[in-house]
């Protein structure tokens, strides 16, 4: 299994570059989750390590994950994103070209426990919830085109539907019709950076997890 990669660190939280094939917190179910990790590594320097979950990523994605440190930390990052004070910035590989080179998705989403797997519905009902993004093709190679992805709200599954629904699944993901083959337990999506500003201060923060090594994510800009 490969060894964790610390985007950043200090006092209050870790910030990692998570790999695709495990789940983001511990589980009995599961030897080695992103969690796990990050516990063993704090672990050498404190016997009892505090780790507060921020959010989260699936299991097939890879890319930015936060954790914290402190239990004032986990608070005020719980507040960051319920407020949407925080950006996603995703970058996902689909097998053919977009429509339109960019542009905005607004959809109603029903999470389907049975199947695991987020539904479109054509409209607004008690049961559904508004999935919003923008996306823009900033790249392309033999495989297919690279969209850079901004989630407005954070659903469940929601850029994979979302894609899926206009006709533009992610390489790899079978769960939501695509037909090419990727590396196992992945998808083409990676969560590259994430970007907020802290209450306290002006300034934004962003923390960029670097691409996946291998042959699908060698891109030319267009």
């Amino acid at each position: 299994m490969q060894n964790l990669e610390i985007v950043h660190e200090n006092n209050d939280y870790i910030v990692v570059n998570k790999i695709a094939g495990l789940i983001s917190e511990k589980s009995p179910y599961e030897n080695i989750t992103v969690e796990s990790q990050v516990h063993g590594y704090l672990l050498k320097n404190k016997p009892k390590p505090y780790i507060g979950i921020i959010h989260r990523l699936d299991r097939v994605t890879s890319g930015v994950l936060v954790f914290a440190k402190k239990k004032s930390i986990l608070v005020e990052f719980n507040e960051l994103f319920s407020s949407r004070k925080v950006q996603k910035t995703y970058v996902a590989i689909v097998k053919s070209k977009p429509p339109k080179d960019k542009g905005n998705l607004l959809n109603f989403l029903v999470k389907n426990n049975l199947q695991k797997r987020a539904d479109i519905v054509q409209s607004k009902s008690k049961d559904s919830l508004e999935c919003i993004l923008s996306y823009q093709v900033i790249g392309k190679n033999d495989f297919g085109y690279l969209l850079e992805i901004k989630p407005k709200t954070g659903r469940f599954h929601q850029i994979r539907a979302q894609l899926a629904h206009i006709g533009l699944p992610i390489i790899g993901d079978e769960k939501y019709g695509s037909d090419q083959k990727y590396v196992p337990l992945s998808i083409c999506l990676h969560a590259r950076k994430l970007t907020y500003q802290t209450s306290s201060s002006k300034e934004l923060k962003t923390f960029e997890a670097p691409l996946p090594k291998n042959a699908f994510w060698d891109f030319k800009s267009i």
